[in-house]
């Protein structure tokens, strides 16, 4: 048997009224899922357990089989381990994003882009080397990653040190959050610092003049420390690879024990190499168990609040990903179960995460008791739940079910 879980980040959206009172997943053309969860059963899960934020980090450990309140220790850690960056006990990780802020006359500052334009990784690693060079210690280290996807590691305690993810803030005063600084002197020092090697570097000079926005400050957030986790092998008797453009998930197949497959030319982005990834898939299956598939377009259109690039990128997901995947196991004609889902919601109006339980679609080559008869969507699977389909409150107990132990 073989297990494919397909994960469209951040798919999942409200009725909006400029689509009829449609969401972005039921306006988008998406005939491999329709045909999934018509032959499939539909579910929910609650990736986020309550209390948690609702991030990438805590809904795919959910999703993955882990509970969050055992192994969680932050996102940068995760980011940390995928980029071979090991941590000392006293070490904390931050993500570093490389962002578009604007300043005020009175030194308040807007987010204007967590992303700085989604910068290219040359760009990036070209900044961040300049930063390092002017702001390193033997207290900070920079670690580059890709495009916006940096890394921080501080040496001892930044405790009471208050952070907010970017994306959460766009077009609004994240002063307050950028005064928290103050309160620890050599980190703001090394920000302040950042900030200056960079407005003056050509790659922000060349950008401005096409027109591009600027990566004009480093933004920290997601701390934490070096987290220990079971291994999946250990814990489910089962192994396998995971694809994905983002350190975020590709840290936690290292720390589970599962292969982290690159894939050249993956983005993060509506411009991923989604042919690559799918094809990576595919070849993985020949020898694995297991195979993660993780696409971060729609979560990143639903931050950007753009309609049409969440349509888009739920149809290319369907139509690159889910579809060549699923032709592509039914030639070969062994026997499968594959999900497709979401790790939490990016409603487009909200343009963050929310912590609902998640809709789900669970197939079986080999059929399932109760098909759906019905295509994949918000309303579709909730649906199916109020008629007394399965709710599941955690990722524990959906993996267990994804694995067909339940």
């Amino acid at each position: 048997m073989k297990y494919i879980l397909l994960i469209g980040d951040g798919m999942g959206d409200v009725p909006l009224e400029r689509l009829a009172g449609r969401t972005p997943l039921e306006a988008a053309s998406t005939p491999f899922m329709d045909r999934l969860a018509r032959g499939g059963e539909l579910l929910t899960v609650r990736t986020v357990p309550r209390g948690y934020p609702p991030g990438s980090d805590v809904a795919n450990l959910s999703l993955l089989g882990y509970e969050p309140e055992l192994y969680y220790t932050g996102r940068a850690p995760l980011e940390a381990a995928s980029m071979g960056v090991r941590l000392g006990p006293d070490d904390l990780a931050f993500r570093c994003n490389l962002v578009t802020v604007e300043r005020g006359a009175d030194g308040s500052l807007v987010m204007i882009d967590y992303s700085a334009g989604h910068i290219s990784t040359p760009e990036s690693h070209r900044l961040v080397r300049a930063i390092a060079e002017a702001c390193a210690s033997d207290r900070v280290r920079f670690h580059a990653g890709v495009s916006y996807r940096h890394l921080l590691v501080h040496r001892g305690g930044l405790e009471g040190l208050r952070t907010v993810p970017p994306h959460d803030h766009l077009d609004q005063d994240v002063t307050a959050f950028y005064r928290e600084y103050a309160r620890f002197p050599h980190l703001a020092r090394v920000v302040d610092r950042a900030a200056e090697v960079l407005a003056g570097h050509p790659v922000n000079r060349d950008r401005c003049r096409r027109g591009e926005r600027p990566a004009n400050f480093i933004w920290l957030w997601g701390e934490g420390k070096s987290p220990a986790m079971e291994p999946m092998r250990q814990r489910y008797g089962i192994g396998g690879s995971l694809i994905s453009a983002v350190d975020l998930l590709k840290g936690l197949a290292v720390c589970l024990g599962l292969r982290v497959v690159e894939v050249e030319g993956a983005t993060g982005y509506l411009d991923t190499n989604y042919a690559g990834k799918a094809a990576a898939a595919l070849a993985a299956l020949a020898g694995d168990d297991l195979v993660v598939v993780h696409v971060e377009a729609p979560d990143e259109a639903g931050h950007q609040g753009s309609l049409e690039d969440k349509v888009r990128a739920i149809e290319d997901f369907d139509a690159r990903i889910v579809g060549p995947i699923l032709t592509g196991m039914e030639e070969r004609r062994e026997p499968f179960r594959l999900v497709v889902t979401m790790d939490h919601y990016t409603p487009l109006e909200r343009r963050t995460h929310e912590s609902w339980p998640v809709p789900l679609v669970l197939y079986d080559s080999r059929g399932v008791a109760r098909p759906s008869g019905r295509p994949y969507s918000e309303a579709e699977v909730a649906a199916a739940v109020e008629r007394g389909g399965p709710a599941l409150e955690s990722g524990p107990e959906f993996f267990h079910r994804f694995l067909g132990r339940s």
